[in-house]
């Protein structure tokens, strides 16, 4: 194990010897002690700040009044406050974020269990886990990351940790909200909500339109932006206040729609230096249409206020076709967008195709129709039951999910020419003949988790049992009805025990060590004989409450005896999905959090100051080629890729009853596309950037406000990634000027 834990330690024998202020310990034990005696809403992880600050693992809460500071709408900005949670930008916008946790694989963050209202919500997060939809953040009420030892309850996903969106709930009375704002590119954004309880039944209905014209640039200035609409429902019925037995059924109605001109296709180094947010002509009708559907019921059953059971049924579809420039064609010599743009001399007569610089043959585009159909359904319940002995508290949460997931691939690659720099179609490609193959996943998850606390010692031993089965059926190219002939069928299945055990220790009030161990696992592909991806995972924390000064600091081993990587377009593979072993690897790293209010004692203003680092270290422990040169030659002692090795989030605000001014600067550290050790190679590159986001806000009355936002204050031009297809930009300087009206 080479990564030590001296540094922590050392911090933690500091922290030891401070003395806290006197003052806040009787607040601070009271409002731990309550704690034990609430269970928290069914659909969320932790529910409050307070219950993240006191689990045996690592936990963050970004609450209501944290995601309103800047109402962002990319999960990227949203998240980037957290420590521990990496990412590579896309698209400018966070229309498919690439999210690691802990230094799992960032890509299309199939690597970690996302939820919203704790129902999995990626497409097929089983059979295929790859995120092409993520729950928008604009109208989400609050976002949930549990990283550590207790993230037993969640899975498939236990090595890095889970997401959990909360959606807008249910209001206690009559309340609403109409909030919009319009901005650089042509953006804007209208969302409004409003929803009423009464003693036995509520309801909240919910509108999102969002919208840009981007900010990359055609030839034939077409539109390289999106347009999002959703719309979401709940209806709840209850027990009437005095009825013995308290229950309740609440029923949920989530639809999406995208259409977004977005593509593959990045730049050339040459032409990313010159014209950054440039598109090429051949990526002029590359467009991504989707539609998401989500109906969920939630049934609670409070037989006492110490013991509930919470059952969730559950269906997804998601629906996309994602057409957009596959292949490129020069004198018959067929070669991939990827390749095109990675090797710009070797394929010059391609590029200049590509670049719409000379007229082409027909057929010399090749556009792929990247049709699928995804569905998930499933039914999951929870009981949770708690007791006091003497001395001691005791919480025991058992669980059980049934779950089935489907991908369906249809597609088909359709040809074009290029004439004087506009594309007509030239070809219809056999439907079926890219892909024509269904992937299911039939999965068995359960799971106990025990919590015992004496005095200020607390314990949370658990375990997980996850029963897969997973199967593909590929018809074939040339079998567009599905026939039964000619079908090829694999098939692969797994049982797994997944356990885990954290633990707290409150040495005073404001001051506690938390750490654990547990096993982390992600599912294998349906290729036979393919093992799932295992590690052992450890962390070692501390809490921390000194005066004014709040904080948390936490250092992490992850230790991989079988990594899983993908071959997946997004990262400049073939995106046949196929997964490869990777081996041995170790993720080590620190978490740190610190926040201060600098005007605490005044009555009038408050100025909160928040900073939070990462450092993450990953090294492979063995020597091999990764499937299709995804990752390049891996050998002992080189990187992982995608995983920048520092990063650090700062935030200042200025608040005052009438107003508030927030600042945002986040650090992202340069990270390599190709597993590597030393000096990273420049075409292996993505330099670390420094940006600066800043919202402000005004309040008429208690029911108007005016809202500003500027992202990337400083205007800088910088590189987010070299896949799927060449380098792209961040988003540039942008502003926007919006209204919110509540009632």
């Amino acid at each position: 194990m080479k990564f030590k834990f001296t540094p922590l330690l050392l911090g933690l024998t500091l922290l030891t010897n401070l003395q806290a202020q006197e003052n806040t310990k009787k607040t601070q034990k009271d409002s731990i002690q309550s704690l034990d005696e609430v269970i928290i809403d069914a659909n969320a992880i932790f529910g409050n700040k307070y219950v993240a600050r006191n689990r045996t693992g690592s936990a963050y809460y970004l609450s209501p009044e944290e995601l309103q500071k800047f109402s962002y709408t990319d999960i990227n900005r949203a998240l980037r406050s957290v420590p521990g949670v990496t990412f590579y930008e896309e698209d400018g916008f966070g229309l498919r974020p690439n999210i690691s946790l802990r230094g799992t694989s960032p890509q299309r963050s199939a690597k970690i269990s996302i939820m919203e209202d704790g129902v999995l919500i990626a497409p097929a997060p089983y059979s295929s886990p790859s995120a092409y939809y993520f729950p928008s953040v604009a109208r989400m009420q609050a976002v949930e990351i549990l990283k550590g030892s207790s993230q037993v309850q969640f899975g498939p996903f236990t090595t890095g940790g889970a997401i959990n969106m909360i959606s807008t709930q249910i209001p206690n009375t009559l309340t609403g909200q109409i909030r919009a704002n319009y901005g650089s590119f042509n953006t804007s954004q209208l969302h409004a909500r409003v929803g009423d309880s009464k003693p036995t039944l509520g309801y909240m209905v919910e509108y999102l339109n969002y919208n840009s014209d981007g900010f990359k640039d055609l030839p034939d200035n077409s539109n390289t932006g999106f347009d999002i609409n959703e719309v979401v429902a709940k209806f709840r019925v209850n027990s009437t206040a005095e009825a013995k037995l308290q229950q309740s059924l609440e029923a949920k109605f989530q639809y999406s729609d995208e259409v977004s001109n977005e593509t593959y296709l990045g730049l050339t180094e040459t032409d990313f230096t010159n014209l950054p947010f440039s598109r090429y002509a051949s990526s002029q009708d590359d467009v991504m249409t989707a539609e998401h559907v989500q109906l969920m019921l939630t049934h609670t059953l409070n037989f006492t206020k110490n013991f509930r059971i919470t059952t969730n049924g559950y269906y997804n579809k998601f629906t996309r076709n994602w057409y957009k420039l596959d292949d490129v064609v020069f004198n018959g010599d067929k070669q991939r967008i990827a390749d095109v743009i990675s090797n710009p001399t070797q394929f010059q007569d391609h590029l200049d195709i590509v670049r719409g610089d000379v007229n082409s043959d027909a057929d010399a585009l090749l556009l792929k129709a990247n049709n699928r159909a995804y569905y998930s359904k499933g039914i999951q319940t929870k009981l949770d039951y708690h007791w006091y002995g003497e001395n001691t508290f005791h919480d025991l949460e058992i669980g059980a999910r049934y779950h089935y997931d489907e991908e369906d691939r249809f597609q088909w690659e359709d040809g074009y020419n290029i004439i004087d720099g506009e594309m007509t179609l030239t070809s219809l490609g056999a439907r079926g003949a890219q892909g024509n193959r269904i992937s299911t996943a039939t999965a068995f998850a359960g799971y106990v988790m025990y919590k015992f606390k004496y005095d200020n010692l607390t314990l949370t031993p658990g375990l997980r049992y996850e029963n897969i089965d997973l199967e593909r059926i590929d018809y074939g190219s040339n079998n567009p009805s599905r026939s039964n002939t000619n079908v090829s069928v694999r098939t692969n299945s797994l049982d797994i025990f997944i356990p885990g055990i954290g633990f707290n220790y409150d040495i005073k009030n404001d001051l506690s060590v938390f750490g654990g161990v547990h096993k982390g696992f992600s599912p294998p592909s349906n290729q036979p004989g393919q093992d799932a991806e295992e590690s052992i995972n450890y962390e070692l924390g501390s809490r921390f409450v000194f005066g004014n000064l709040r904080g948390e600091i936490v250092g992490f081993y992850n230790d991989y005896s079988n990594l899983l990587g993908s071959d997946i377009a997004a990262t400049g593979g073939t995106g046949s999905l196929e997964q490869f072993n990777a081996g041995e690897v170790a993720v080590s790293g620190i978490e740190l959090l610190l926040n201060y209010d600098l005007m605490a004692k005044n009555e009038n203003f408050s100025m909160p100051v928040t900073f939070g680092y990462t450092y993450t270290n990953t090294e492979f422990q063995n020597s091999f080629d990764s499937a299709n040169g995804i990752w390049g030659e891996v050998t002992e002692g080189d990187q992982l890729p995608y995983i920048p090795e520092h990063q650090f989030n700062a935030m200042l605000s200025l608040e005052h009853a009438r107003y508030e001014l927030n600042f945002s600067g986040r650090y992202n550290g340069e990270f390599r596309t190709l597993a590597g050790q030393g000096d990273i190679p420049s075409d292996e590159l993505v330099d670390s950037n420094f940006i600066i986001d800043f919202s402000a806000k005004y309040h008429f009355t208690k029911k108007l406000s005016v809202t500003g936002n500027v992202i990337n204050l400083l205007d800088e031009t910088y590189a987010v990634s070299r896949v799927p297809a060449g380098l792209r930009p961040g988003h540039p300087l942008g502003a926007n000027l919006g209204l919110e009206f509540r009632f």
